[in-house]
């Protein structure tokens, strides 16, 4: 536009020469000149009316600037307040931006990587590329004005919520509401818990009996029986069954078990559609080594796939039959379903545990997942998972300690998270139980 200011502005004698009778008229002209010519160049070059053009050029260009004509793999990762449906839009435009200056977003077959990264803090909001070329790995970022980000700010997204369920001094691995009360798993013990006025209640403790030594942090899994009424658990080591015969009294036999466990409930009670029934209401079921702590990666009935070790897994319901979203121990998030094993990006920031989460809002599903790394206050994240991308969904939710366990509610609608509290003088890590939920924004 400078350029066209200066070739349209007259001479500055010529305006001398007729500034008495026409001067006024002329600058009419050449301001209509002017904006006549800016419409021509916004019909052939798209006008920047969408915020995220003009941060997208900008990026595309020190992109191209680092990397030069080639193919690379774009990915790209949303820790900002941009709704996840902006998301694609924004993919678009760098997509373009990049093939305007000679680089082709290809499959992930492709040798260059491009990692963008949507950020913000309070003091500013920046998109940061990671341009990774052989063993090499350079940075590029721009910063986005705030007027963009409020623009596109909708009601899309989810909001994660918390409420502590109890508290307890003893570690916790796993727990479950039945129709007759709390069901919680410690290393070495089943408590059961009744409704009280002030909360819950503890009625009675069962040894579950172990003989082997525990491993450094046991895990457990537990599930309710058809009717609501009593349970099925896997410990490290031990299978458990409970039935109550009153809210104080219960029958619970635990033996030694090799068994694989459960990944799913062993008698689904849910309303599978039709497109993801086979792989909802057969239930899964994993080897455990106990010994070292995760699944050995053996799955049954088979596949197809053969999965890694891992630590935590889950059925994610698709249109095209589903999956399992697994947790390598190696920390790759891997997808298998149709008998391949896939990697899903945008999942590094991700802990080992996760859960699936059935909110209604958005794609219905999301997966919500702890941050990786010992924290002393860690945070959980929603995330959508439309292809073998993992988009967040969700702002962070700050917990109030270290996540150490994770699961979903029988019916997927809330989740269930175990927080180790930091340390009081004279007394054991305080864990809580929190029940996060999740409200349509």
């Amino acid at each position: 536009m400078d350029q066209a200011r200066k070739r349209y502005n007259p001479p500055k004698r010529e305006i001398e020469g007729n500034m008495k009778p026409r001067s006024g008229l002329r600058r009419v002209l050449t301001i209509a000149v002017l904006i006549l010519f800016a419409a021509g160049l916004r019909g052939s070059v798209a006008a920047p009316s969408d915020p995220w053009e003009q941060p997208a050029a900008a990026l595309a260009d020190q992109i191209a600037a680092i990397l030069g004509p080639s193919q690379a793999h774009l990915v790209i990762r949303n820790n900002s307040q941009i709704p996840i449906d902006e998301i694609p839009a924004i993919r678009r435009l760098l997509e373009q931006d990049l093939k305007a200056r000679g680089i082709q977003a290809s499959g992930a077959e492709s040798a260059n990587v491009i990692r963008v990264t949507l950020g913000e803090n309070l003091r500013e909001r920046l998109w940061v590329a990671e341009i990774v070329e052989g063993n090499e790995t350079r940075i590029a970022m721009v910063r986005v004005e705030p007027a963009a980000l409020q623009l596109q700010v909708s009601i899309s997204g989810i909001t994660l919520r918390k409420e502590a369920v109890f508290s307890a001094l003893q570690p916790i691995i796993a727990a479950l509401e039945t129709a007759d009360g709390l069901v919680v798993i410690e290393p070495e013990e089943i408590v059961f818990f009744a409704h009280s006025p002030d909360g819950w209640k503890e009625q009675t403790r069962v040894s579950i009996g172990q003989r082997r030594p525990l491993p450094r942090d046991p895990r457990a899994v537990v599930y309710p029986v058809p009717d609501g009424h009593g349970f099925e658990a896997w410990v490290t080591g031990m299978s458990c069954k409970g039935l109550p015969q009153s809210s104080a009294d219960w029958t619970v036999h635990c033996s030694e078990s090799d068994d694989p466990w459960f990944l799913t409930p062993p008698q689904s009670t849910r309303n599978a559609a039709a497109a993801d029934m086979s792989i909802r209401v057969t239930p899964l079921r994993a080897f455990y080594d106990s010994a070292r702590d995760y699944f050995t990666g053996v799955v049954t009935p088979n596949l197809g796939a053969d999965p890694p070790p891992f630590y935590t897994a889950v059925v994610l319901p698709r249109s095209d039959g589903g999956g399992l979203l697994l947790n390598g121990i190696d920390g790759r998030v891997m997808f298998a379903a149709g008998g391949a094993l896939k990697p899903v990006s945008g999942a590094r920031d991700w802990g080992s545990d996760f859960a699936l989460l059935s909110s209604g809002c958005g794609s219905a599903t999301q997966i919500v997942a702890s941050s990786s790394g010992e924290a002393n206050a860690d945070s959980l994240r929603a995330y959508d998972l439309p292809a073998l991308e993992a988009i967040p969904a969700s702002a962070p939710l700050t917990m109030d300690g270290t996540v150490t366990a994770l699961w979903s509610a029988p019916d997927d609608k809330s989740i269930f998270a175990v927080v180790r509290k930091p340390a009081v003088a004279g007394q054991n890590d305080p864990y809580e139980v929190d029940r996060v939920t999740a409200i349509c924004n």
